[in-house]
Parts: structure tokens; C-alpha cells; sequence
């Protein structure tokens, strides 16, 4: 199971990332997000990493010509769209696609199948924000064939990753807020006792 460590604002929270064994880093785009940053400022941090650490770019409801400048800004290597983006924005994006849905209990799965060549993020519904809520959805409403295809998120940490692991496993797992001290702020030790568990759990496969 991959893990993408989200919301990184700082280069030393991106190398506790990279240091402890994260699959991927996720800059946030989104200006009315409490984990905002500016393009150049994730391409400083994107220079500084391996190659091997993915960095994925979160956007919301922005045009297709836009993502692609800041995608290039920022050295990324795919993008994740959490707003309510059409299949046909993801077909102008020169990078390879996450389409994030907000998931409530009366959520339509049916409706990834409308989206191609794109990877799925599934987080938790809130009115006011765009993921990061540190909130959980009902788990268990996601088709058994579809877990090991999705990346999970909201409200994912320390305490409940053995059942996700265990009963739900998905394809990769996002957190965000279980590894932070304020929006945006990552803690070292956080870091490392999640990815510790993960890292465990690879281990013994």
C-alpha cells in the first residue's frame, strides 16, 4: 500500500516525508485552502527531493491550461483534481490524473466510471472544504471491487491504519492533518511513527 503525505508547505516536512519512506508529496493550489502554496515555492521544494519521491499537485476547479503552467512551475509529476471537475478537463491535463470525490452516504460510485485513464482519490464530504477535514466517511460503502484501485482519505492515522490495512486496503492511503502540529505544519515524530506501521506492515507481506 503507497502513502502520499498532503498539504507539505515546508521543505524540511517534505525530506521527514522522503526521510521515512513516503511514496509521494501533495501541494495544495488551492488558495482557499489553510494548506495553500505558491508554484515556485513547491518547485524550490520539488529540487530538493529524489526523483523517486512522486509530487502531485491538488487543484480545484481550475482550467486545464492553468494546471499545466503550474504543474510545470512546480516539478510535478501528476495532478490531483479535487473539485468538480468534467471527464473532458482531464483529457487536456499533460500529467497523469487523480480525480478526487467528496463522498457522502448517498454518493454515486457509478460515477467514476465516467472518468478515463485517471486514478481515484475518495475523501470525506464537507460543504466548506476541499479535503484536508481530518474527517472519516463510511468505509464500508465502498464496492468491495473497487478498494484496491482507490486512494483513500479523511481522517486516516496512526490509530486506525491496522483496519484500513487489514480490512478495507486500499490501493494507497492520503493523510494530512494526523501528521500535523497546525495546517500545514508536519510533525517529524508523526511522520515517523505512521510510516513506521506502514513500512512494518510492508515488511511482513
Amino acid at each position: 500500500m503507497k502513502v502520499k503525505i498532503c498539504g507539505i508547505t515546508r521543505i524540511e516536512d517534505a525530506l521527514y516525508c522522503e526521510k521515512y519512506g513516503a511514496d509521494a508529496i501533495g501541494y495544495i493550489f488551492f488558495k482557499g485552502s489553510k494548506r495553500y502554496i505558491s508554484p515556485g515555492n513547491a518547485g524550490e521544494i520539488s529540487s530538493r527531493l529524489s526523483p523517486f519521491i512522486l509530487k502531485i499537485g491538488v487543484f480545484v476547479n481550475e482550467p486545464a491550461e492553468e494546471i499545466n503552467r503550474v504543474a510545470k512551475i512546480a516539478g510535478l509529476s501528476a495532478v490531483q483534481l479535487s473539485g468538480d471537475e468534467t471527464p473532458e478537463l482531464t483529457e487536456g491535463i499533460n500529467l497523469p490524473v487523480i480525480k478526487g470525490f467528496r463522498v457522502k452516504d448517498d454518493f454515486n460510485f457509478a460515477i467514476l466510471n465516467n472518468y478515463k485513464n485517471c486514478g481515484f482519490l475518495l475523501d470525506s464530504f464537507n460543504e466548506k472544504e476541499y479535503g484536508g477535514t481530518g474527517k472519516t466517511f463510511n468505509w464500508e460503502n465502498i464496492p468491495a471491487g473497487m478498494r484496491e484501485k482507490i486512494i483513500l482519505a479523511g481522517g486516516i492515522s496512526a490509530e486506525n491504519i491496522d483496519l484500513i490495512i487489514n480490512e478495507i486496503k486500499p490501493a494507497a492511503v492520503d493523510i494530512s492533518s494526523s501528521v500535523e502540529t497546525a495546517p500545514g505544519i508536519k510533525d517529524e515524530n508523526k511522520i515517523k511513527t505512521f510510516m513506521k506501521m506502514i513500512n512494518s506492515y510492508r515488511i511482513n507481506l
